[in-house]
């Protein structure tokens, strides 16, 4: 089969990043986290010659879900999260939309379990909890391409804050260690925010889970 390819678009107030992932030589993309601008990122998509086959989420923070009703609408595609995210997903207070000044709910398609193994567009992907920033936060594991989708868990030498609603330091360095720093070491990690990384390397020198 042809090799795994993934693409970022970043945008929204928080600089977050959009991933998208797709067979090469294939036009239907899985794409993670709608940051903002739903309507944007679509013809965004189109203009590169894609089209969004389906929709998963990392967490429900305002940064990560805010394009994410539009970008249904608009590509007919069904939302993906993790099922420990359905109360923050569907509370404005919880998922700090409404102190951004944007209200959003959102109610997925789809919950997924822990350790369950989707295939979505002939893409096998993994979901592996990693509760810590929020309760419900999870990463999307491709094994076939060893690409780690992370979302706010794991950044470059650093990890998602967890002064939020449901956040719990102690529980993000555990999930960390015990749930990603088990993966290969060279598999690429993709976060919410700033560069991607690898496991090896956030072994070696993130200063939190040291």
């Amino acid at each position: 089969m042809a090799n795994l390819k993934i693409g970022k678009i970043t945008l929204g107030s928080c600089a977050t990043n959009c991933y998208f992932v797709y067979r090469e030589g294939e036009t239907e993309v899985l794409f993670f986290d709608p940051a903002d601008q739903g309507e944007y990122l679509y013809q965004a998509l189109q203009q590169k010659g894609f089209q969004v086959g389906a929709i998963l989420l990392t967490h429900g923070h305002f940064d990560h879900i805010w394009g994410a009703q539009k970008l249904r609408a608009l590509s007919s595609s069904k939302i993906y999260a993790y099922k420990e995210e359905e109360a923050l997903l569907s509370d404005a207070n919880l998922n700090i939309s409404e102190m951004a000044g944007r209200a959003c709910t959102l109610k997925p398609n789809v919950y997924l379990e822990d350790g369950q193994e989707i295939e979505l567009l002939g893409m096998k992907i993994k979901v592996i909890a990693t509760p810590g920033h929020t309760e419900g936060s999870c990463c999307y594991y491709f094994e076939e391409a060893g690409m780690l989708v992370s979302g706010d868990t794991l950044f470059q030498e650093s990890v998602g804050r967890t002064d939020f609603p449901t956040g719990s330091f102690s529980k993000l360095i555990r999930s960390i260690k015990e749930r990603l720093f088990v993966l290969p070491d060279e598999v690429k990690v993709y976060p919410g925010h700033g560069e991607a990384t690898t496991i090896a390397y956030e072994k070696m020198h993130n200063p939190f889970c040291g």
